[in-house]
């Protein structure tokens, strides 16, 4: 299985970009994308895996022929559950066979280009200071942040007021709002998009979703700033979803 030519990182900081270009294209198919992962994964055909390429694509698939396969395996047959549970629970279960598969493939690099104890070290540091897929897709990453943010920021509330009114922090004057910039940096540093996972940079437009008050970039979202100025209530793409299905 491969999403393009063939790969092979050779040292912690390929492995790591590796794993972040999986996991990246993982977090799409089970959030900005459940809908297309949703139907691929037919419980009428045969055992199914979910991919995740170095170049944030992600693909439902039969499992590698060949034995032993090239990389570690995804879980076989996530397909046949997906309509025995809830959606919620199917999805996390999903998200949580990812978590594993993405850290054997890392640790399989690893060990084939013998990485020491010090290199697996540091690999594991920078993979354990991502949010894993399952804290991304439950919302639980979110849910730990604001946590944090109300122990360390009791001044935030005004911040975040005036940056959900807006939608997105991006969108003050600067002459007149860096105090209130720098606030909303502190609050916001380490809000996690809801689509890709990744960190909150105030040079980026976010959007927030008003059904489940999740953040995204507007890029992982296609939604750009003029677009959202004429939006009333912004539904994100799993929201959405979750509403059109019967």
């Amino acid at each position: 299985m491969d999403g393009g030519a063939p790969y092979n990182p050779r040292t912690v900081e390929e492995v790591f970009r590796d794993f972040k270009g999986r996991r990246a294209g993982m977090i799409k198919a089970l959030t900005s994308d459940v809908e297309e992962f949703y139907q691929q994964c037919d419980p009428e055909k045969e055992n199914l895996c979910l991919y995740g390429f170095p170049s944030e694509q992600w693909e439902v698939n039969l499992p590698a022929e060949e034995v032993p396969p090239e990389l570690p395996e995804p879980a076989l047959g996530i397909n046949f559950a997906r309509d025995g549970m809830q959606e919620k629970d199917w999805l996390s279960l999903v998200a949580v066979h990812s978590d594993a598969w993405l850290l054997s493939v890392a640790f399989y690099f690893g060990a084939r280009f013998g990485f020491d104890k010090a290199d697996r070290k540091r690999l594991f540091s920078m993979i354990n200071d991502l949010p894993t897929v399952f804290e991304v897709v439950t919302g639980a990453a979110k849910k730990q942040q604001k946590e944090k943010s109300t122990v360390s920021n009791h001044s935030s509330n005004k911040s975040k007021t005036n940056s959900k009114a807006g939608k997105f922090s991006k969108s003050q004057p600067k002459d007149e709002e860096e105090g209130l910039d720098e606030e909303d940096e502190d609050e916001h540093g380490e809000t996690l998009c809801g689509a890709c996972g990744e960190n909150y940079a105030s040079d980026e437009f976010w959007i927030c979703c008003d059904i489940c008050e999740k953040w995204f970039h507007g890029k992982c979202v296609k939604i750009t700033p003029a677009r959202a100025e004429h939006i009333k209530q912004y539904k994100c793409p799993s929201c959405s979803n979750k509403r059109a299905r019967p």
